[in-house]
């Protein structure tokens, strides 16, 4: 794994503006009795190793995708990201978050160890046939691992990573 243009600076910004949320927003997934309580989310140590470049290809598929809560919804896949990790092909399917983004839904080594069992999630900027630039460092929990009320996709066929991810949000301390 490579870290090109790296800030660990502005990675942990974008954890306290996370935590904000998280604590005070009205759309938390914390259910508002625990806000007080809320210490601010659990975070590996931000890494280089863990930014990694990959290739986006377009398509538009829409797939069958299950629940944190037992249930499957459909989403739209908007491409396929190929990517190398510790020697190891992946080509991950990217999902539309609905709001005119795309994001990785994932699952690697740590799940249900340090970091929530169902998987984590990953905002993607894409661009078609271009490189994109993947920071595992950016890695959060779903709403689900706050609050098992939300129903959240897991991550879809073949986007399992074998390796350890050991970056992002781990575990909550709520």
């Amino acid at each position: 794994m490579t870290g090109t243009g790296f800030d660990p600076a502005v990675v942990r910004a974008e954890r306290d503006e996370r935590d904000r949320f998280l604590a005070e927003h009205f759309a938390s997934p914390i259910p508002e009795e625990q806000r007080d309580g809320f210490g601010g989310a659990d975070y590996y140590e931000p890494a280089a190793r863990f930014v990694v470049a990959g290739t986006f290809h377009r398509s538009s598929d829409s797939m069958a995708i299950r629940s944190s809560t037992g249930g499957t919804s459909h989403y739209r896949s908007v491409g396929i990201l190929t990517t190398t990790i510790e020697g190891r092909s992946y080509g991950l399917t990217v999902l539309d978050d609905g709001d005119g983004g795309a994001f990785l839904a994932f699952g690697d080594a740590t799940n249900g160890d340090t970091t929530y069992g169902g998987g984590r999630y990953l905002r993607i900027d894409i661009a078609d046939g271009a490189e994109v630039t993947i920071d595992f460092n950016r890695a959060t929990n779903p709403y689900c691992a706050y609050d098992e009320e939300y129903s959240c996709p897991l991550p879809p066929p073949g986007n399992s990573i074998a390796t350890a991810i050991e970056a992002g949000e781990r575990m909550n301390r709520t």
